[in-house]
This record gives C-alpha cells, structure tokens and sequence, in this order.
C-alpha cells in the first residue's frame, strides 16, 4: 500500500483517524477533466466536533517532550523524501503543476519539516528585569488549537508552512485545504503526520467550501487563524476574526513588480521576467505581474520576453514535456482571457500569446498600457507579462508603490542604485538581482498593504510570533507584605 493509496481517503475525512464522510466531491484533473478519486467533505457539524477533540487531544500534546514532538516533524521530513515521486505525481495531475514546479514544492515542503524540528528546543521565553525582589519571566506557550486555511496554487507547501509549526509548538490544528486540490493539499499533509506517529486528535482534515472556512474561523476552540489566499476573502477572514478577539495571520494577493535598471544584461533579465511570470502559470501570490523597465532597454527587454514567451510550451504535465500546465478551472482560464482583452480593447498592445489553449494560457506579454488598465492594476492569476517604462529612479519608485498589493519586488541591475531604490519601496520581500518568486523554510515571509498582516511565515522568530501566547509569570522566595 502506498502512502496516497485511495482505499485509505477516498469519501472520508481524516479526524480522529479516517472516517466516512456525509458528503463527497470528485478529485478532478485540471488538464483533462479526467476523475482521479473522490474526496470527503466537511461539514459544520464536523468542524465541530473535530474542534472539541482538537483541544482535548492539545492538552496531552502541549505536554509532549520537546525531543518528542521533534521526532514526529523528523520522520515527516524524512517521509516526504521516501515518497517524493508519489507526492509530485498529485501536484503535477490535481493541481496541474509541472514536473519542476512539483518537485521544488515537495523539497520546500520536506524541507519545512525539518526545520520545525527545531522549534520545540527554540528558546520559548526570556528572563525580564524587576524592581521587586523576584524572578520575572515571559513564557510562551502554545495557542491552542490553530485553523489553517490553504489556497489551490501550492497546495501542499502552503498549508504545510503553518501546519508544521504550529504542530511542532504544541498546538493542535484543524486543515481547510482548498477542495479542489484536497488531496496534495490536505490528505498528502494528513499521511504524513500520521505515518510519522502524530497522536490521534491533534490534527484533524477538512476539506469544504467557504461555509466551512467560516466554520473553523468560528469554532469557539479556535485561537489563531492562518489565511493563505485572496485579498477579498482574507479581508472578511480577518474582520470577523476580530469580531471573535481572535488573531489572524493573512498572507494575501500581489501585484509584484520586477524593476529593470539601465545598464542591466537584457537576456538574463528577460529569463529572470519570464521565470517569475510564467512559472506554475502565473498562479503563484509572488507573480512577477509587473514588469517596470528604464527607457533605454524597453524595446529590447520587449523583444527578449517575447521571444521567450513564444518558446514556452502549454499542455498537459502529466503526459507532455511542457513549460505551462492548466490553469485550475475554467473560471480562472476565463477571467485572465478577460482581463487581457479588456486591456487591448482599452489600447494595449499584444506582443506574444493572449490565447487558450485546450486548459491552459499561452504565455502572454502586453505592451503600450497605461497604469489604469486592467492587466496593470489587478493581480492576474496567470500567465501574463505586462511591461512598462520609467525614465528616472523616481519614476520607478513611484510606479511601484502605486499599488494596493505589497508582497515581493524584484530589482535587476546594479546593486548600488537597486539598493537606492529598494529603501523607497513599500514591500514584505525585496529581491536584488532575481525575480519576485522566492521562499526559503528559514526566512520571513509575508507582505504589506493589501498583501496581508506582515511577515508571519518562516523562521524562528516569526513562527514563535504567530503559534504561541505569551504569558508573565513572577516567583518570590516567600509571600509578599501586603497593607491589608
């Protein structure tokens, strides 16, 4: 029996172990249509019952042994290495990823595993200074139970991210992975842990519609909420998480710019603009979605793009050596198609694709916008590469900040004048010298303005930050005097 094998999760739920679920939906592949199994769905008394045994099964689980609990996120590293190709072969057919793209998200996914085996001996407090005669402490301790709601684009690594630690600081979790990539994006995460010897109740898979995000936001047994998805929907996440005196870590949508300096070697910045349009299909938040180059190269990075846009291959993973996959439904293959003709209808220029093909997008540059045209101002979601000029470094500046989103920016070019650059620019992440997809286990991650709550993601620090309560706790050697 493999680790995926469906006689384990087909028309079940993982809570408490597997069990039977009341309602059912098909595990569709994107670039055919095609029906790869069928998998449960939650409902709102499922979500409540998987909160009540959540916080039972924290309580035992919080009381774990640090080496303990490092040992469950050791053998899930170690299990997503030994089933790697299983795992990439439901990325590339459910999520319609392409083989490369597969396998760089189960080494990030392998990868964050073994750095939360950290977490459990990470320092969990600091000794605080007093004028009383006594020791003052700040301790952290775990949240809770934890919901953790993931997106369709990279199903496996962006559950896993807060997942991972927030299982590994002694907090129990409740998975709404996107349903339309439930397997690699939830029953992938849920065998695992259960393979690697997580105790029963402490992790619980529910896989639904917004009714059930709504759910596990508002479970009474909830504490923290971390959102990885759209802007709009984080937002309603976020205030009625407030409304509940819960917090929620939002890392939401981006519009990312990719700035071309002069003097700057077009062919590799060209690769470097491609790369971060075009991977995964433009279904990535870090999506390079806009290209901002200085005048003097315009034409010429233009050129470059677009050639390399026409040599892209589009069609299915999973039987085809292809640079682009599917995008995941209809209903988003159709509104990129809108938002490029809505574009060229308002006077933009089509330089290469601009066309369905089959389940996919043909990679697509647009030239000659203006900054209030569609393809400019909205995160696309796919495989689209608006470009533009600037003459000043001002003028770069200015373009782009003038955004809703703030989550990467990419700078190309001299490191003097990006580093010029960079320190007026209103981002989470700034990358000198690469496109505007990166992450690391290791490093913060988020954005700003209506890319979300800040840098809540990634790293010691910041994980600590988002899984865990902070308490005060003072120890005398004897009962105070008191007045009374």
């Amino acid at each position: 029996m493999t680790l995926l094998d469906s006689d384990i999760w087909n028309k079940k739920l993982f809570s408490d172990g597997w069990k039977d679920a009341t309602r059912e939906q098909p595990v569709t592949e994107p670039a055919t249509g095609a029906r790869l199994g069928t998998v449960g769905l939650a409902t709102a008394e499922d979500v409540g019952r998987a909160a009540s045994r959540a916080a039972e099964a924290q309580q035992s689980w919080a009381a774990t042994s640090p080496q303990q609990r490092a040992a469950v996120l050791r053998r899930a590293g170690a299990l997503f290495t030994e089933h790697a190709a299983e795992i990439e072969d439901w990325l590339v057919r459910e999520a319609g990823s392409v083989r490369a793209k597969a396998g760089f998200e189960v080494q990030l996914a392998l990868g964050e595993c073994f750095e939360c085996a950290g977490l459990p001996t990470h320092p969990q407090g600091e000794v605080l200074t007093s004028e009383d005669a006594r020791w003052s402490l700040a301790r952290r301790r775990p949240a809770g139970v934890v919901s953790v709601i993931a997106p369709f684009n990279f199903p496996l690594i962006l559950g896993l991210r807060s997942v991972a630690p927030a299982l590994a600081l002694g907090n129990a979790v409740l998975l709404k992975p996107d349903p339309r990539t439930a397997v690699s994006g939830g029953v992938v995460i849920a065998r695992v842990f259960e393979e690697a010897g997580l105790p029963a109740g402490v992790l619980h898979l529910l896989p639904g519609d917004g009714s059930i995000g709504q759910a596990v936001v508002e479970a009474p047994e909830v504490r923290v909420v971390s959102f990885t998805g759209s802007t709009p929907v984080g937002r309603a996440i976020g205030e009625r998480a407030g409304r509940l005196l819960k917090r929620a870590h939002l890392e939401l949508g981006g519009n990312n710019a990719l700035v071309v300096l002069p003097g700057t070697d077009v062919q590799k910045a060209a690769s470097a603009g491609a790369f971060g349009s075009y991977l995964h299909q433009g279904q990535i938040c870090m999506t390079t979605g806009r290209h901002i180059v200085h005048e003097s190269l315009l034409d010429e990075y233009t050129a470059a793009l677009t050639a390399k846009a026409e040599a892209l291959p589009v069609g299915d993973p999973a039987r085809e050596d292809v640079a682009l996959g599917p995008l995941i439904d209809r209903r988003q293959l159709e509104r990129v198609h809108g938002i490029v003709s809505d574009s060229v209808a308002a006077g933009a220029t089509l330089a290469a694709g601009g066309e369905i093909v089959g389940a996919g997008y043909r990679a697509t540059v647009l030239t000659g916008l203006t900054t209030d045209m569609p393809a400019w101002r909205e995160e696309i979601f796919g495989p689209v590469a608006p470009v533009i000029g600037f003459s000043t470094l001002e003028e770069a500046a200015r373009i782009v900040n003038d955004c809703e989103f703030g989550l990467s920016v990419g700078i190309l070019g001299d490191v003097g004048t990006a580093m010029k650059l960079a320190d007026r620019i209103d981002s989470g992440k700034i990358h000198i010298n690469q496109q505007t997809v990166d992450d690391e286990p290791n490093a913060p991650f988020g954005g700003v303005k209506a890319s979300g709550t800040g840098s809540r993601f990634g790293g010691a620090a910041a994980n600590v930050e988002a899984f865990t309560e902070t308490q005060w706790v003072t120890v005398r050697p004897d009962i105070a005097d008191y007045p009374f």
